[in-house]
């Protein structure tokens, strides 16, 4: 793998000691354990292992990584290990992407109410996908669906939405048919964007009612039951984002899709062009131009830099990849079952399966050698660094 030039943990190690210290109260013990983390990802501080290549004997030494899952550098071989682990469920039908968006409004107020708002917005668009799709008018069979929160835009805004990967089809009410979309189409988004506006108010106005919901700065007269209701008004009327994709082109590509989607973080190295006194330059797209002047680049001060990459620090143990409906953790193995049963695939699945589970037998080798290519050996295991400590204090005897 090639290595950045820059890279976020090169932002951290030269301008986060004083930001932190500048912030001090200001930012979550969480944030502070990803800017530990990113700083000392594939450092010395994390120990490692010294190899030895069988082919041409290079040493190396290689460091290990934080395993964060904020950091740019660790979401490769995370996102690798969950594809393998997902390739047995894929179905031969098309797939659709589809994409639940929160208003502006709701975006501001969702940062200081993670956990709530975000789990808001997996539940009600998992609810409105499978109740649309249950709806004799529109397909009338029960569905799955896998969704992947971001929280980010292109400029490392607060933008919080979720990726929605759909077989298009599912099963009839009473088991014993596939039912597939229309080719090319899988449900409204008209319909999906007004049902998916009136649930979430509604459960958004009972998180206040219960006083699940913090309000800071700004926002701070919202807590008021009035006022927020006032404030609430003007999101019943205007439109929510909800669009959908056309289909992947067979499972290969919803494979490579989820590959660059379930473990994206805010930003990656690769797209970071400078840092200097001028600040943190990187490349964003910008949606509203066309053509060739969507790709641009930008410059930001390095403590702005620093709080938009730490705005989309996820709650501790929050899930950020969930599934719905047939794919649910809890009955998907027996509903893909049957489902490949009524589609006549199931002794392919089968031979799937086999092979998948063959599969670590030719595993490639953990460590290759960059020169030659072939395996590497571990020579040595380096311990973590321990922080130098002062000698116990001598204790005078009377």
């Amino acid at each position: 793998m090639a290595h950045c030039a820059l890279e976020v943990a090169d932002i951290f190690r030269t301008h986060g000691p004083d930001w932190r210290n500048a912030q001090r109260g200001h930012l979550s013990l969480g944030q502070l354990k990803v800017m530990s983390a990113i700083e000392q990802c594939r450092s010395a501080a994390l120990g490692g292992h010294v190899l030895r290549c069988e082919g041409c004997g290079q040493d190396q030494i290689a460091y290990n990584s934080c395993r964060n899952r904020h950091c740019p550098k660790c979401q490769a071989s995370a996102a690798q290990r969950w594809l393998q682990a997902r390739q047995a469920d894929l179905l031969p039908v098309d797939y659709y992407h589809v994409v639940f968006t929160l208003p502006a409004p709701i975006s501001a107020i969702a940062y200081c109410n993670k956990a709530e708002i975000y789990a808001l917005l997996f539940d009600t668009a998992a609810q409105t996908l499978l109740t649309i799709a249950a709806d004799p008018k529109h397909l009338g069979a029960s569905i799955g669906a896998t969704l992947v929160l971001h929280t980010w835009g292109s400029a490392l805004t607060h933008h919080p939405h979720v990726h929605g990967i759909v077989p298009g089809g599912g099963l009839s009410p009473d088991g014993g048919r596939w039912i597939a979309c229309k080719p090319g189409f899988f449900l409204s988004v008209r319909v999906l964007s007004r049902l998916f506006r009136r649930r979430f108010l509604e459960a958004l106005g009972q998180l206040h009612r219960a006083g699940r919901l913090r309000f800071f700065g700004e926002f701070a007269a919202l807590t008021d039951a009035r006022a927020f209701a006032a404030w609430l008004a003007p999101l019943r009327t205007c439109e929510w984002v909800v669009y959908a994709k056309r289909p992947f082109a067979g499972p290969e590509a919803v494979l490579a899709y989820l590959s660059r989607y379930t473990h994206r973080v805010a930003i990656s190295n690769s797209r970071l062009v400078a840092m200097d006194e001028q600040g943190v330059t990187f490349r964003w797209k910008d949606y509203r131009a066309k053509g060739r002047t969507r790709r641009k680049t930008m410059t930001l001060d390095a403590d702005e830099f620093m709080r938009r990459f730490l705005l989309h620090v996820l709650p501790g143990g929050f899930h950020r990849i969930r599934h719905y409906g047939l794919l649910a953790n809890g009955n998907r193995t027996a509903n893909l079952a049957r489902i490949r049963e009524l589609l006549g695939q199931e002794a392919d699945a089968v031979a799937q399966i086999a092979s998948l589970d063959a599969e670590p037998c030719r595993s490639p080798p953990t460590f290759v050698c960059m020169h030659c290519g072939a395996a590497m050996i571990v020579l040595l295991t380096l311990a973590r660094g321990q922080p130098i400590r002062a000698p116990p204090p001598q204790v005078r005897a009377p």
